[in-house]
């Protein structure tokens, strides 16, 4: 069981992105997104219209921060120096990113942005009014391929996340209403979750718990990001679900088309097109295939069955630190990168999510799963088969 990120995997970063610096020449690199800065340091942050911009160089790490993350950051070990701004609009925080930058002595960097993102109201100058700036995105494709502390943290957020979904099941009955359904599973998941793991779970919510379920039922499933609808559940109702667990800042993925009683024989005739378009796709991972592959032998099964004017999406993504990360299970993918970054390797972590949508329900289960060097690793487990599917009361 693992719950924590050992210091070792920042070490290995932060040597990496110093050798990256040292082949571009540079005197340091830049962050300014907060995914890249936690990834690098283990601080995490809200992204805000207060910037914070994080330095390397080859024998320090410093960081500017608004006055608010002051004593948040100071303990982290991995950062030599903390300087400040007292708020934005009021300060400034670039200026006082460039100081830091010239106390540092250096004169160019390479940066994942030229300046802060444009978020809540942001409106600040460029880094390259104040120093030269080239580009990079190496944190951005560092974290494709997963380490095996990041996958142990991806199958302890599956494992809750499993437990989560479990209880929504369990919750669920004609009359209740979803949003409340979905609060008592994930109160019920978290609690069983923060007694098991105690002192050695990593903060990471704000009065909210660690796992989480929920549903869109009805109408509302025919839409792939649909909203949990303000109706009580009916008998004949179908529910897609999705659950998952935050295990310090990594994320699982599962979902499962349920019906609330016996489906139909339409629905269930969608169900089983759903379901082995699921199988096809997961039958088709493993290292060395390419992404755009995997997508292709899905719209093909759809093209034989004559829905394809059913389907609204790819078959799934990467997943981590973030819901979404590249790279994407996408028929396009081998034409939007070089020919290294078209295939599946080892560490890639991917949701496998094929749907289908009807003018009346949708279909859809998503699974994560993992590439290994000679295959998958299934690191959610739900049943997927209709019978465990259908709830009963």
């Amino acid at each position: 069981m693992s719950t924590r990120l050992p210091d070792s995997e920042f070490d290995h970063r932060l040597a990496e992105v110093r050798e990256k610096i040292r082949e571009r020449d540079a005197d340091a690199g830049v962050w300014f997104g907060a995914t890249s800065i936690e990834y690098l340091t283990g601080f995490d942050h809200i992204q805000t219209e207060r910037p914070v911009v994080l330095a390397v160089t080859d024998d320090r790490i410093e960081i500017t921060v608004p006055r608010l993350e002051v004593e948040r950051v100071r303990p982290n070990p991995r950062i030599d120096a903390v300087h400040h701004y007292f708020d934005y609009p009021g300060g400034k925080p670039i200026d006082v990113a460039a100081e830091m930058l010239s106390g540092l002595d250096v004169r160019t960097v390479v940066a994942d942005a030229d300046g802060a993102p444009g978020v809540m109201g942001y409106d600040g100058p460029a880094l390259s009014e104040f120093i030269e700036v080239e580009s990079q995105s190496w944190v951005d494709r560092m974290r494709w391929a997963k380490t095996d502390a990041e996958i142990d943290l991806i199958r302890e957020s599956a494992k809750w996340g499993n437990l989560a979904h479990r209880y929504l099941a369990d919750y669920t009955e004609p009359g209740a209403h979803p949003a409340t359904v979905s609060q008592q599973a994930s109160t019920d998941a978290s609690r069983a979750m923060l007694d098991t793991l105690g002192d050695t779970y990593v903060p990471r919510t704000r009065g909210d718990g660690p796992a989480y379920a929920g549903y869109i039922s009805g109408p509302q499933t025919a839409l792939p990001h649909g909203h949990t609808a303000n109706r009580r559940i009916e008998e004949g109702d179908v529910l897609i679900t999705g659950a998952a667990a935050n295990v310090d800042g990594y994320y699982s993925e599962l979902e499962r088309t349920m019906f609330v009683g016996e489906p139909t024989d339409e629905q269930e005739q969608y169900f089983e097109l759903m379901l082995e378009s699921q199988t096809i796709a997961i039958d088709a991972l493993g290292p060395g295939v390419p992404l755009s592959y995997v997508d292709q032998q899905v719209w093909d099964y759809f093209e034989e069955q004559g829905v394809t004017d059913l389907a609204q999406h790819h078959v799934g993504h990467n997943i981590g630190m973030g819901g979404h990360e590249p790279p994407y299970i996408d028929r396009g993918w081998s034409d939007h990168v070089d020919d290294r970054d078209a295939e599946m390797e080892p560490g890639h972590v991917y949701t496998i999510e094929p749907g289908l949508y009807t003018d009346t329900y949708g279909y859809r289960h998503s699974d994560t799963i993992a590439i290994t060097e000679d295959g998958t690793e299934m690191l959610t487990y739900f049943p997927r088969d209709l019978e465990s599917n259908v709830i009963t009361w």
